[in-house]
């Protein structure tokens, strides 16, 4: 077979092919259409003649007849076209016009006494079948849109105002276990026994106010059962725009709700689990109404039973006396301020043991707009025990140190204590002339006497520095000068001073302000610098030994002290080095002399710096508060 534009391709052969079926289908239906068409046709034109028949024999007048005509005019146009109605309405007028209008038997008819009824006929029957065919496509359609919804898996529920149920889906009656028949009718919240997350007017007032409305139900089923369900409820207006039904949709989160509490309570667990395992509680304190919740770990922190309601004076009854005072006092601020607090204190447990807590607190507030503290208590009583024990080994590892330094100076020491007791010597001997000499001078002996004992006095004085060096001491904060911590070291150093050919320069300047601290910790920092100063200059030949130690007050009314040498400085790598323990330059050095300085001085609320100098060597400066006017 051959085509005008030449022979077909595949896709030609099968577009034409698809086009043939889609016009063989087109006419078929249009057949199957006149078929049923005709069939009906002629259906109805054998039933209006039955009931002619019928009407003729039984006496009808020509009214009667037009109703018996009408009704099955209109129950035979439902199952077709208006085309139908037409014309069944049309051979209804003939048959009127043929037997029950006179003359009868004849298709002559007067037109003034029978053209009206008959036309009247025709036009109702034909208003009458639109009508008909109207409200039953509504219906359809209406029902098609039930059928929709009852598709959903999803409940949907319409009532009225007064909550009386006016429909109920397919899902309604699968989630609860009532038929429609059963549930339409009937008051929704009392059917259900509803019960809901707030109170059903403030629910009603957001819903007409903003035509919608959603939150979670809990409702009962038929077998008693109840369910959570997730509602979410639309508003519907009549013309005027009063409130006239509400939609009312949800679906089933029971097993979701179940799910979430499951981990929330394993959520619970785990945590439970980690704060006793951290010895960190949790609590919450709502400032306005004093309620307090404490979390299990704050309980067994406090050595209360599970069972208590715990209470801002329950944890009263636990502070130490000592710290009661201050908490409340923290407490009370952050109450009026509504700002976060961290504060530490300690606890007396009724056996007598003090523990030691950490409380951090963060202000919020609730939905009420009303302040309250969520916060944590952490038990540091392990961590402040380590904390003296750290201390106990620093301050042991600390008169190590001393006593390497004073094993540096002992003959610095022996210098300065050999120079009072050979005074005393010599004036001891200088008495004995002046009594054996023909005529004693008591007044010369007396002069002599006094000098030994000034001599006396200071060597103490020497080995008192000695023995305050030497010793464990116990950490003791008193307020002090500067320039008294750097005389003492002073005259400890005096002899390394010269040994080492240094030239030693000070420059302190007067009328500091006092300090509070530890002053055999200050003289071992001191010390300790002036030493390195001195031990960094053993190589330098070119130029001067020269250690300049200054004190002075800086701009922050802090006191410092800087000691400068003039040796090579510090290199570059070392610079991040220097304070780091076991750290040392020195072939020999242990390398905590640093190390042990910055941690005396941070302990003091100080820091440590160091620099090169311009020209040559380091400066090694403490910066320490001074004691002000109103405090440290």
């Amino acid at each position: 077979m051959t085509f005008p534009f030449g022979p077909m391709d595949g896709d030609d052969q099968r577009q034409h092919s698809s086009a043939s079926q889609t016009w063989r289908s087109g006419t078929g239906n249009r057949v199957a259409q006149l078929r049923y068409m005709a069939l009906l046709w002629l259906s109805g034109c054998a039933l209006l003649a039955l009931v002619t028949w019928v009407c003729f024999k039984i006496g009808f007048n020509e009214v009667a007849t037009e109703c018996v005509y009408l009704i099955i005019i209109v129950l035979l146009s439902l199952l077709d076209s208006f085309l139908t109605s037409v014309f069944l309405s049309l051979v209804a007028i003939a048959c009127l016009d043929f037997f029950f209008i006179k003359p009868i038997f004849s298709l002559d008819m007067q037109l003034k006494e029978d053209l009206p009824g008959l036309v009247s006929f025709l036009i109702s029957s034909l208003v009458i079948t639109a009508l008909v065919r109207h409200v039953r496509r509504i219906v359809r359609v209406r029902h098609e849109q039930a059928e929709l919804l009852d598709l959903t898996f999803d409940t949907v529920i319409v009532r009225d105002m007064n909550g009386v149920i006016k429909y109920w889906n397919r899902g309604a009656e699968e989630l609860y276990g009532w038929k429609r028949g059963d549930a339409t009718g009937k008051v929704i919240h009392s059917f259900l026994h509803t019960r809901f997350p707030m109170a059903l007017s403030e629910i009603t007032d957001t819903l007409v106010r903003t035509g919608r409305w959603e939150g979670e139900l809990v409702h009962t089923k038929r077998d008693g059962i109840e369910v959570v369900v997730s509602s979410r409820w639309a508003l519907q207006r009549n013309h005027s725009g009063q409130p006239k039904a509400t939609l009312e949709t949800g679906n089933d989160i029971s097993a979701r709700k179940r799910a979430e509490e499951m981990l929330r309570q394993s959520h619970a667990t785990y945590l439970a689990e980690a704060q006793k395992l951290s010895r960190t509680g949790s609590f919450g304190w709502n400032v306005s109404s004093g309620e307090v919740s404490w979390s299990e770990e704050t309980l067994r922190i406090f050595g209360y039973d599970a069972g208590v309601h715990p209470t801002v004076e329950l944890l009263f009854e636990r502070m130490h006396p000592d710290d009661a005072a201050r908490v409340r006092q923290a407490i009370d601020l952050a109450a009026s301020t509504g700002q976060d607090f961290d504060l530490e204190h300690r606890l007396m447990m009724p056996d007598g043991t003090v523990s030691h807590l950490r409380v951090v607190a963060h202000a919020t507030t609730d939905e009420a707009a009303r302040l309250q503290f969520v916060g944590a208590i952490m038990d540091v009583t392990e961590a402040k025990q380590a904390e003296q024990k750290l201390h106990e080994t620093q301050s042991e590892l600390a008169r190590v140190t001393r006593l390497t330094t004073l094993g540096e100076l002992s003959a610095s020491i022996a210098h300065e204590i050999g120079q009072p007791l050979a005074a005393i010597v010599t004036n001891g001997e200088a008495c004995v002339r002046w009594l054996d000499h023909p005529a004693p001078q008591p007044d010369e002996v007396r002069a002599c006497v006094t000098q030994m004992i000034a001599e006396g006095r200071r060597a103490s004085e020497i080995v008192h520095h000695i023995r305050s060096l030497a010793k464990k001491n116990v950490r003791q904060k008193i307020p002090l000068q500067l320039n008294d911590v750097i005389n003492d070291v002073v005259s400890l150093t005096q002899h390394e001073v010269l040994s080492h050919h240094v030239l030693l320069c000070l420059k302190l300047a007067r009328g500091l302000p006092p300090l509070l601290g530890d002053r055999v910790q200050l003289q071992q920092v001191v010390l300790n610098l002036v030493m390195n100063g001195i031990q960094a200059m053993d190589g330098i030949s070119d130029r001067p030994r020269a250690l300049r130690i200054e004190s002075h007050e800086d701009s922050e009314a802090n006191v410092v002290v800087a000691v400068q040498d003039s040796g090579a400085g510090i290199s570059p790598e070392h610079a991040d080095l220097l304070f780091d323990a076991f750290f040392s330059t020195k072939p020999n050095g242990m390398g905590m002399g640093l190390s042990i300085c910055r941690s005396i001085i941070e302990a003091h609320e100080g820091r440590m710096e160091a620099s090169n100098n311009i020209q040559h060597g380091a400066t090694f400066q403490c910066i320490l508060p001074a004691i002000t006017a109103g405090g440290t």
